[in-house]
């Protein structure tokens, strides 16, 4: 074989062994991508199945019956209703936009639509002795709502609200619903901007 012949065969193999490696670096690129892909869908993933999201609301029950609901972020509705009934009191909870409620015909009032007509007759009321705001939640008193009976409860939170500042973080309206609750049907609700916005 002359030289120049065995040079290229030489010159082959090398370009192909640099091939392979480079075929073997490729791949060990892409399954190390492939496990940081991996690492990172595990690193979202896990907070969402295990539910290490901070929760949204806080209850716990007093001595004396009182149970105390302290929220921090308005989400898990349907949650919180079941977290209550399992403390002994039936709810209705509805989180709104700022500036809306639900409206009044929510189901037949214990007392009467006139017990919470105007702020005088609210304050006498079974729904204003059953959910009294205190902090940063509501203290709820189970032997105000009673058997059959449910504390529909709305919520608004105000967006412009920030800590300091002198307007309501949220607003809550408080019923107490003999019988059935009917669905919340949304309405603007003139008195959130009195309150500030």
């Amino acid at each position: 074989m002359r030289f120049e012949e065995q040079l290229l065969m030489e010159l082959k193999e090398e370009v192909g062994a640099r091939a392979e490696r480079r075929r073997r670096a490729t791949r060990r690129l892409f399954a190390g991508g492939a496990v940081a892909a991996l690492a990172a869908a595990a690193a979202v993933a896990v907070p969402l199945l295990t539910g290490s999201e901070p929760p949204a609301y806080a209850v716990s029950k007093a001595g004396d019956g009182t149970i105390r609901v302290e929220i921090k972020e308005f989400r898990d509705a349907d949650q919180l209703e079941r977290d209550l009934r399992q403390a002994g009191v039936s709810t209705d909870v509805t989180y709104l936009e700022y500036g809306t409620r639900c409206e009044d015909d929510r189901g037949r009032i214990v007392g009467g639509a006139e017990s919470v007509a105007t702020h005088d007759a609210f304050r006498d009321s079974a729904s204003a002795k059953a959910a009294r705001p205190s902090g940063a939640g509501v203290d709820i008193h189970p032997e105000f709502v009673g058997q059959g009976r449910t504390l529909v409860l709305d919520f608004s939170e105000n967006p412009a609200w920030t800590p300091g500042a002198p307007t309501v973080r949220w607003q809550y309206r408080a019923r107490v619903i003999e019988g059935q609750v009917k669905p919340c049907v949304v309405v603007d609700d003139p008195d959130a901007a009195a309150s500030g916005s």
